[in-house]
């Protein structure tokens, strides 16, 4: 049987295997995506993220920020018109020109893409990646075999976790999940009861969020809110998953959720406060790019009694 001689000419042929390892990959996904009754390709997702983010833009503006060609946004983009999640419409003069923006279908499709599939394919990708070590060709070889033994949709539904937004039938979730580890590890605070039991008033209304994340088999085992401090500032806050839970990456699949959703809220400056007892939470932070920050420990510390660790979110 003939060898892969992709992958035995090595550098000679290294953007084939990129190619054919990004087409493998996409392929998982889209199956991802399709149990989430969504009909989006993989190629497609960061068309609409990009617009989602930035609001109306045409096809040459697209091309330019996300650099990639002319035509190959607009087949694209024709097939998301068909399928209803984008909008076109011609302004100016120049009827020729062409704003594109997300439809109300869009919007949904974007919603549950957030809920559903991404965060299940960036804990995926992550753990994927996270052994690798070494020579990139040697990197390639290791992904590829592993997605031999279990590729990426398996993965994903493997995690048996799914991220809920906030409603207020939530709201007793919120509470006692977070006295759970408060209680266990500290003392409840003032500052704590407010925010606990009035999460609507305190986090939701004035501009915030809140996620859970649900356990197949468990129901909703963590949460992590939002609160909006400032214009584009936010703290994160409250986040903690039940000790039933502990072990099944509930709380990283979270973190990683609620770091996206700070980013599609616009923050500019995301932080945390904590204390050196929570040693598992502070690795987490660390390992998803939250790094110790004596301006957010100046600025923000003196909110909680128990505080000595102040970090603040700085992606790679």
């Amino acid at each position: 049987m003939a060898g892969d001689i992709v992958a035995e000419l090595g550098h000679l042929f290294l953007g084939t295997r990129l190619k054919r390892l990004a087409e493998r990959m996409q392929a998982d996904v889209q199956k991802v995506a399709a149990e989430a009754g969504l009909p989006i390709q993989p190629s497609q997702y960061p068309l609409l993220a990009l617009i989602e983010r930035e609001g109306s833009m045409t096809v040459g503006q697209i091309a330019e920020t996300l650099g990639i060609s002319q035509p190959g946004v607009t087949r694209n983009m024709a097939r998301l018109i068909e399928l209803g999640l984008i909008d076109m419409t011609r302004e100016g003069r120049d009827q020729r020109q062409k704003s594109l923006s997300l439809s109300d279908a869009g919007k949904a499709a974007m919603e549950v893409s957030k809920r559903e599939v991404w965060p299940r394919i960036d804990m995926a990708v992550a753990a994927l990646c996270e052994p690798l070590s070494g020579p990139l060709l040697g990197q390639i070889s290791a992904i590829e075999r592993a997605l031999d033994e279990k590729p990426l949709d398996r993965r994903a539904a493997d995690l048996g976790l799914t991220i809920l937004r906030y409603d207020d039938s939530l709201a007793r979730d919120f509470h006692d999940i977070n006295a759970e580890w408060i209680e266990t590890m500290y003392r409840l605070e003032q500052a704590d009861r407010d925010v606990m039991e009035n999460p609507r008033e305190r986090i939701v209304d004035p501009g915030g969020d809140i996620l859970f994340v649900e356990a197949e088999g468990l129901g909703v085992v963590g949460t992590c809110a939002l609160r909006k401090t400032g214009p584009g500032q936010f703290e994160l806050t409250k986040m903690g998953v039940l000790a039933s839970a502990r072990g099944r990456k509930a709380g990283e699949f979270l973190l990683r959720a609620t770091i996206a959703r700070a980013a599609d809220m616009g923050a500019e400056t995301l932080y945390l406060l904590s204390n050196r007892k929570s040693e598992a939470a502070i690795h987490l932070y660390e390992k998803l790019g939250f790094v110790h920050d004596t301006d957010i420990m100046r600025d923000f510390g003196a909110r909680y009694e128990r505080c000595d660790v102040a970090m603040r979110y700085r992606p790679a």
